[in-house]
């Protein structure tokens, strides 16, 4: 009889579809292993048609609540034996409360293992008195879910002009989303436009910008940290798995 390894992880997947896709490849170059045994055992609920969390939280009166979708498939997880969950989603951890009040497993923050890559990103620039840029979505914003993270951590947060956050807009709707090509000259001119007001680091706080990140092959830039990518390093380690060489930094 084949039997699931423990830790097995379930995935609070398809918001965005593209950037669970993503996850789930990253998640398998993060893994050190040798044969298909060696991975990580997860269930991937890939639910495209939870509703939007940002057109929820900008005009909650109106649009459907994407909380109890959530909740349920959290449940949904826990019930087939998952260990802990994962929501490659920045937004979405908006109603984390939510997961949280359904399911008795952990929910692995994107959020909060994002923050703390930051810190240890400006400790690695002597940039520590620096504030720390966040690229997310109008919704993320406006629900401070960066900025209250990075509040806890002892970290300033500094959100984009309206001129630079209607680049990110463009870059994950217009452009991510709607699977149209990328302009990467404008978001490394507002990356570049963040570093000269005073950021120390960028969070790419939306996992649409990390499909950028990681298609682009961006991890050589140590002012960007990539939120998908942080993630799908804390979850091989709390899975207790070792990183591969390219993710152990």
């Amino acid at each position: 009889m084949t039997v699931w390894q423990t830790p097995f992880v379930g995935v609070l997947g398809g918001v965005g579809p593209g950037a669970t896709a993503v996850f789930m490849d990253v998640l398998v170059r993060a893994t050190a292993a040798r044969t298909d045994q060696d991975h990580i055992d997860c269930i991937v609920m890939q639910h495209a048609s939870t509703p939007d969390r940002t057109r929820h939280i900008l005009d909650a009166a109106h649009a459907e609540d994407p909380g109890p979708v959530l909740a349920h498939d959290a449940a949904f997880l826990e019930n087939a034996g998952a260990s802990f969950l994962v929501l490659p989603c920045n937004t979405a951890h908006h109603y984390a409360e939510a997961i949280d009040s359904t399911a008795q497993v952990d929910l692995l923050s994107i959020v909060e293992v994002t923050v703390r890559a930051a810190a240890k990103r400006l400790r690695e620039r002597r940039a520590e008195d620096s504030p720390v840029a966040i690229f997310a979505t109008e919704g993320n914003i406006h629900a401070n879910v960066y900025q209250d993270a990075l509040t806890r951590a002892g970290l300033e947060s500094m959100v984009p002009d309206r001129d630079v956050q209607e680049v990110v807009n463009s870059l994950i709707y217009d452009q991510v989303k709607a699977g149209r090509p990328v302009d990467l000259p404008a978001l490394s001119g507002i990356i570049d436009a963040m570093e000269a007001a005073g950021a120390g680091a960028v969070i790419f706080g939306c996992t649409e910008l990390s499909l950028i990140f990681d298609k682009e092959s961006m991890s050589g830039d140590r002012r960007i940290v990539d939120s998908l990518r942080e993630l799908a390093k804390a979850t091989v380690k709390k899975a207790g798995k070792r990183l591969t060489p390219a993710f152990a930094h």
